[in-house]
């Protein structure tokens, strides 16, 4: 599974899925299509091929002692797709009935994989000894996953009449509040683990990419809240929405800053040494 890269940025960036939603809000809705084939290509060889190579192709064993938050990138993957797929929906009648099957089909995906990651996860963590290092900011898209599973779900819920979306509807409109409340649950136990790194065990809170596997989540979150208010009729879902998006808001210009700060450091630093090397 993958971690941020040294970019700076979250994987979930660098997905076509993420490309695709922002193309279909600035109404290219032909390359957000295009990209959503793309990404249900990429997904379902990396969807086989990953675990394969994780299980039978690792030398390693045993291979549990390398589950981390990261893992859930596998979740937000397809969920994504789910994502896509019922925004492209009113766009494009003719299609209905396949987004409508793709919808689905990824979001029910999803909540499978999360179920295997949370039991892989929670294994790792109950056989192996916890370590301040080893409780990163990736475990915070275990939240993240949850949070656009419930975009993905509300949006589901919202799309016009299709047999899939029928038989669902109602299924997915119950289990996208379980997996709010879940997702909410989890907010203040990550804080508490990120508390007891950096307070209790003395990690120094100095940037990292990894940090910004926290701003995907909050703001997903956000997404998650103000979505499912509207689509289930539950303001006070919301108002909370709308209250963290403020939150997520400010974690995104926070890892910002501490991204250019920490990037200007790292430049001034080699250039000394560059100083020092030449004037020696």
């Amino acid at each position: 599974m993958t971690r941020p890269g040294p970019s700076g940025s979250s994987p979930v960036s660098r997905q076509p899925t993420w490309w695709a939603i922002c193309l279909i809000a600035i109404g290219v809705h032909a390359g957000g299509l295009i990209l959503l084939a793309a990404s249900a290509v990429g997904w379902v060889i990396l969807g086989y091929l990953v675990p394969w190579f994780a299980v039978l192709g690792r030398a390693e064993r045993p291979v549990l002692k390398l589950a981390n938050g990261s893992w859930f990138i596998w979740v937000v993957a397809v969920q994504s797709m789910a994502v896509v797929s019922a925004t492209l929906e009113p766009l494009y009648p003719d299609g209905r009935q396949l987004l409508s099957v793709i919808a689905v089909m990824c979001w029910s995906i999803g909540l499978i994989l999360y179920a295997a990651c949370a039991v892989f996860l929670s294994l790792r963590l109950l056989v192996y000894p916890i370590t301040p290092e080893t409780i990163d900011p990736p475990y915070w898209v275990a939240m993240g996953s949850l949070a656009i599973s419930v975009v993905a779900g509300a949006l589901i819920v919202e799309m016009d009449s299709a047999p899939m979306v029928d038989v669902t509807r109602g299924l997915v409109a119950g289990l996208a509040v379980v997996l709010w409340c879940f997702a909410t649950w989890l907010i203040p136990v990550l804080v508490a683990l990120g508390i007891w790194r950096h307070v209790a065990r003395k990690i120094p809170l100095t940037y990292h990419a990894s940090w910004w596997s926290m701003v995907f989540p909050l703001g997903m979150y956000a997404v998650a809240g103000m979505y499912l208010g509207r689509a289930n009729h539950l303001p006070l879902l919301t108002g909370i929405g709308q209250w963290f998006y403020w939150v997520g808001a400010a974690a995104w210009a926070i890892t910002l800053v501490a991204m250019l700060i920490s990037g200007a450091r790292t430049a001034l630093g080699l250039r000394r040494v560059t100083g020092m090397t030449v004037g020696s």
